[in-house]
């Protein structure tokens, strides 16, 4: 009861800083939604920042965990589950895309959080044979969260460039294929540029 008490609380969190922002709420609204006292909340979680550290460590372990379930031999199908599931990760991405922007610690820390699991993705795939070694494996890891990460802030430029009122199953089912041609084929013919790069 305790545990589920401290989920409700943290879910009823994402949903408020999602709507309102982490500086717009406060604890009694969401004591209100979480149907507990405000006290109980400081008693779970010591402060609001103390809220807030686990809204990010939840929210950032679930779409962790959700990416690196794609690599293993039931990848088509959790990809056809996370694209038939969108509606309940609306809440996560409104959350992370408010977060993120914000000029604060908080935001830093959240960020870095995906960077982390992200470089750890990296070395993972690329021991496992996955994914080829990188120049400089760091710099790799933070330009793939800034990809990761942009199409969630930038989410309305997405939806309006295809036509979408939103995140949509559909927009997502075509952008798929063409992301993971990026990644996997890469995008240049030749190694002109590269090499121009390096020398």
């Amino acid at each position: 009861e305790d545990f589920t008490t401290k989920a409700r609380i943290r879910d009823a969190a994402i949903a408020r800083f999602a709507q309102q922002g982490f500086t717009g709420t406060n604890l009694r609204q969401i004591a209100q939604d979480a149907a507990v006292s405000p006290a109980l909340i400081l008693h779970h979680f010591g402060s609001k920042e103390g809220l807030r550290e686990a809204c990010d460590a939840h929210v950032v372990s679930t779409f962790a965990s959700e990416r690196d379930g794609m690599t293993g031999a039931d990848a088509a199908r959790l990809m056809r589950e996370a694209l038939d599931s969108l509606e309940h990760r609306n809440v996560a991405l409104d959350y992370l895309a408010g977060m993120l922007v914000d000029d604060s610690a908080a935001s830093d820390r959240l960020f870095d959080a995906f960077l982390a699991s992200t470089r750890e993705m990296l070395r993972e795939q690329i021991a496992a044979g996955t994914m080829r070694e990188q120049t400089d494996l760091e710099a790799t890891a933070v330009y793939m969260t800034l990809y990761g990460l942009g199409p969630i802030i930038l989410r309305r430029h997405l939806a309006r460039s295809f036509g979408e009122s939103g995140l949509t199953t559909s927009l997502l089912e075509r952008s798929t294929i063409p992301v993971l041609e990026l990644y996997t084929h890469g995008l240049y013919a030749d190694d002109r540029l590269l090499v121009a790069a390096k020398d």
